[in-house]
Protein backbone atom coordinates (compact mmCIF):
# COMPACT_ATOMS: atom_id res chain seq x y z
CA UNK A 1 0.00 0.00 0.00
CA UNK A 2 2.78 2.42 0.94
CA UNK A 3 4.73 1.50 -2.18
CA UNK A 4 1.70 2.11 -4.36
CA UNK A 5 1.12 5.47 -2.68
CA UNK A 6 4.78 6.41 -3.17
CA UNK A 7 4.57 5.43 -6.84
CA UNK A 8 1.39 7.49 -7.31
CA UNK A 9 2.82 10.58 -5.59
CA UNK A 10 6.05 10.17 -7.53
CA UNK A 11 4.13 10.28 -10.80
CA UNK A 12 2.04 13.21 -9.55
CA UNK A 13 5.23 15.14 -8.84
CA UNK A 14 5.70 15.59 -12.59
CA UNK A 15 2.48 17.55 -12.60
CA UNK A 16 3.57 19.61 -9.59
CA UNK A 17 6.86 20.41 -11.31
CA UNK A 18 5.07 21.44 -14.49
CA UNK A 19 2.66 23.71 -12.61
CA UNK A 20 5.54 25.23 -10.62
CA UNK A 21 7.48 25.95 -13.81
CA UNK A 22 4.51 27.41 -15.69
CA UNK A 23 3.62 29.61 -12.71
CA UNK A 24 7.18 30.94 -12.66
CA UNK A 25 7.10 31.65 -16.40
CA UNK A 26 3.77 33.47 -15.97
CA UNK A 27 5.22 35.71 -13.25
CA UNK A 28 8.27 36.42 -15.42
CA UNK A 29 6.08 37.51 -18.33
CA UNK A 30 3.97 39.75 -16.07
CA UNK A 31 7.02 41.48 -14.58
CA UNK A 32 8.67 41.91 -17.97
CA UNK A 33 5.49 43.39 -19.43
CA UNK A 34 4.99 45.77 -16.50
CA UNK A 35 8.57 47.03 -16.63
CA UNK A 36 8.23 47.49 -20.40
CA UNK A 37 5.09 49.57 -19.88
CA UNK A 38 6.49 51.71 -17.06
CA UNK A 39 9.90 52.67 -18.41
CA UNK A 40 11.06 54.88 -21.24
CA UNK A 41 12.61 52.98 -24.13
CA UNK A 42 15.68 55.22 -24.20
CA UNK A 43 17.35 57.40 -21.61
CA UNK A 44 17.33 60.28 -24.08
CA UNK A 45 13.53 60.08 -24.36
CA UNK A 46 13.18 60.32 -20.59
CA UNK A 47 15.57 63.27 -20.45
CA UNK A 48 13.63 65.08 -23.18
CA UNK A 49 10.34 64.44 -21.38
CA UNK A 50 11.72 65.76 -18.10
CA UNK A 51 13.21 68.87 -19.68
CA UNK A 52 10.02 69.67 -21.57
CA UNK A 53 7.95 69.22 -18.43
CA UNK A 54 10.34 71.43 -16.44
CA UNK A 55 9.95 74.15 -19.07
CA UNK A 56 6.17 74.09 -18.70
CA UNK A 57 6.38 74.08 -14.91
CA UNK A 58 8.79 77.02 -14.84
CA UNK A 59 6.33 78.89 -17.06
CA UNK A 60 3.57 78.01 -14.55
CA UNK A 61 1.63 76.39 -17.40
CA UNK A 62 0.27 73.59 -15.23
CA UNK A 63 -2.62 72.76 -17.57
CA UNK A 64 -0.25 72.04 -20.46
CA UNK A 65 1.98 70.04 -18.13
CA UNK A 66 -0.99 67.95 -17.01
CA UNK A 67 -2.04 67.36 -20.61
CA UNK A 68 1.48 66.22 -21.40
CA UNK A 69 1.32 63.59 -18.66
CA UNK A 70 -2.30 62.59 -19.17
CA UNK A 71 -2.95 59.26 -20.88
CA UNK A 72 0.75 58.40 -20.57
CA UNK A 73 0.89 55.24 -18.47
CA UNK A 74 4.62 55.14 -17.95
CA UNK A 75 5.80 55.46 -14.37
CA UNK A 76 7.28 58.95 -14.41
CA UNK A 77 4.38 60.71 -16.20
CA UNK A 78 1.88 59.02 -13.87
CA UNK A 79 3.71 60.27 -10.80
CA UNK A 80 4.19 63.72 -12.28
CA UNK A 81 0.46 63.90 -12.95
CA UNK A 82 -0.12 63.05 -9.29
CA UNK A 83 2.18 65.90 -8.27
CA UNK A 84 0.37 68.33 -10.54
CA UNK A 85 -3.01 67.29 -9.13
CA UNK A 86 -1.75 67.92 -5.58
CA UNK A 87 0.60 70.84 -6.26
CA UNK A 88 -1.03 72.97 -3.56
CA UNK A 89 0.30 70.61 -0.88
CA UNK A 90 3.31 71.62 1.16
CA UNK A 91 6.55 70.35 -0.40
CA UNK A 92 7.26 67.79 2.32
CA UNK A 93 3.74 66.39 2.15
CA UNK A 94 3.88 66.29 -1.66
CA UNK A 95 7.20 64.46 -1.63
CA UNK A 96 5.87 61.92 0.85
CA UNK A 97 2.73 61.41 -1.22
CA UNK A 98 4.72 60.75 -4.38
CA UNK A 99 7.15 58.41 -2.61
CA UNK A 100 4.28 56.39 -1.14
CA UNK A 101 2.52 56.22 -4.50
CA UNK A 102 5.67 55.04 -6.27
CA UNK A 103 6.18 52.29 -3.71
CA UNK A 104 2.54 51.24 -3.47
CA UNK A 105 1.34 51.56 -7.07
CA UNK A 106 4.48 50.75 -9.05
CA UNK A 107 7.21 48.96 -7.12
CA UNK A 108 5.17 46.88 -4.68
CA UNK A 109 3.54 44.75 -7.38
CA UNK A 110 6.87 44.16 -9.12
CA UNK A 111 8.59 43.17 -5.87
CA UNK A 112 5.67 40.89 -5.00
CA UNK A 113 5.97 39.03 -8.30
CA UNK A 114 9.76 38.85 -8.07
CA UNK A 115 9.38 37.16 -4.68
CA UNK A 116 7.08 34.57 -6.29
CA UNK A 117 9.69 33.88 -8.97
CA UNK A 118 12.28 33.36 -6.21
CA UNK A 119 9.87 30.93 -4.50
CA UNK A 120 9.45 28.97 -7.75
CA UNK A 121 13.23 28.74 -8.09
CA UNK A 122 13.60 27.43 -4.53
CA UNK A 123 10.75 24.95 -4.83
CA UNK A 124 11.86 23.48 -8.17
CA UNK A 125 14.78 21.40 -6.82
CA UNK A 126 12.81 20.53 -3.67
CA UNK A 127 9.89 19.17 -5.68
CA UNK A 128 12.34 17.31 -7.89
CA UNK A 129 14.04 15.74 -4.89
CA UNK A 130 10.66 14.86 -3.43
CA UNK A 131 9.68 13.04 -6.62
CA UNK A 132 13.02 11.26 -6.76
CA UNK A 133 12.74 10.04 -3.17
CA UNK A 134 9.23 8.75 -3.77
CA UNK A 135 10.32 7.02 -6.95
CA UNK A 136 13.23 5.37 -5.14
CA UNK A 137 10.88 4.27 -2.37
CA UNK A 138 8.61 2.62 -4.92
CA UNK A 139 11.56 0.93 -6.64
CA UNK A 140 13.10 -0.47 -3.47
CA UNK A 141 9.65 -1.41 -2.25
CA UNK A 142 9.32 -3.60 -5.33
CA UNK A 143 12.63 -5.26 -4.47
CA UNK A 144 11.55 -5.80 -0.87
CA UNK A 145 8.29 -7.42 -1.89
CA UNK A 146 10.09 -10.72 -2.53
CA UNK A 147 9.11 -10.86 -6.16
CA UNK A 148 11.68 -11.69 -8.78
CA UNK A 149 12.50 -8.40 -10.43
CA UNK A 150 14.86 -7.91 -13.33
CA UNK A 151 17.71 -5.43 -12.68
CA UNK A 152 16.84 -3.64 -15.90
CA UNK A 153 13.35 -2.91 -14.53
CA UNK A 154 14.80 -1.46 -11.31
CA UNK A 155 17.30 0.62 -13.28
CA UNK A 156 14.50 1.98 -15.45
CA UNK A 157 12.42 2.90 -12.39
CA UNK A 158 15.38 4.67 -10.80
CA UNK A 159 16.20 6.56 -13.99
CA UNK A 160 12.60 7.75 -14.23
CA UNK A 161 12.74 8.88 -10.59
CA UNK A 162 15.90 10.89 -11.28
CA UNK A 163 14.07 12.75 -14.04
CA UNK A 164 12.23 14.63 -11.28
CA UNK A 165 15.51 16.02 -9.97
CA UNK A 166 16.55 17.01 -13.49
CA UNK A 167 13.20 18.77 -14.04
CA UNK A 168 13.58 20.66 -10.78
CA UNK A 169 17.04 21.86 -11.74
CA UNK A 170 15.80 22.71 -15.23
CA UNK A 171 13.31 25.05 -13.55
CA UNK A 172 15.72 26.64 -11.09
CA UNK A 173 18.77 27.30 -13.28
CA UNK A 174 17.29 29.34 -16.17
CA UNK A 175 14.76 31.12 -13.95
CA UNK A 176 17.62 32.09 -11.64
CA UNK A 177 19.29 34.00 -14.46
CA UNK A 178 15.96 35.51 -15.51
CA UNK A 179 15.26 36.64 -11.93
CA UNK A 180 18.63 38.38 -11.73
CA UNK A 181 17.95 40.16 -15.01
CA UNK A 182 14.47 41.27 -13.94
CA UNK A 183 15.75 42.42 -10.55
CA UNK A 184 18.30 44.63 -12.30
CA UNK A 185 15.60 46.03 -14.60
CA UNK A 186 13.35 46.87 -11.64
CA UNK A 187 16.26 48.51 -9.82
CA UNK A 188 17.10 50.58 -12.90
CA UNK A 189 13.45 51.59 -13.19
CA UNK A 190 13.40 52.63 -9.53
CA UNK A 191 16.58 54.71 -9.91
CA UNK A 192 15.25 56.28 -13.10
CA UNK A 193 11.98 57.24 -11.40
CA UNK A 194 13.83 58.61 -8.42
CA UNK A 195 16.09 60.78 -10.58
CA UNK A 196 13.24 62.15 -12.69
CA UNK A 197 11.02 62.85 -9.70
CA UNK A 198 13.83 64.66 -7.88
CA UNK A 199 14.15 67.09 -10.78
CA UNK A 200 10.40 67.75 -10.95
CA UNK A 201 10.03 68.02 -7.18
CA UNK A 202 12.74 70.65 -7.15
CA UNK A 203 10.33 72.99 -8.97
CA UNK A 204 7.68 72.53 -6.29
CA UNK A 205 10.24 73.03 -3.53
CA UNK A 206 11.16 76.41 -4.97
CA UNK A 207 7.50 77.25 -5.63
CA UNK A 208 6.68 76.42 -2.04
CA UNK A 209 9.44 78.71 -0.82
CA UNK A 210 8.22 81.66 -2.93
Amino acid sequence: MINQLAAFLGDATYGFLAVNFLFGVFQVLVVWRRVWQLRFRRQQAETEFTEQLETLLNARDYDAAAQMCDYDYRGLPRLCLLMLANRRFHYDKLRQLVAESMQRDILADLEYRLSWIATVIKNGPLLGLFGTVLGMMASFGRIGSGEKVQPSVIAEDISIALICTAMGLLTAIPLGYVLSNLTIKVRVLQESLGGGLSRILEHFRHADAD
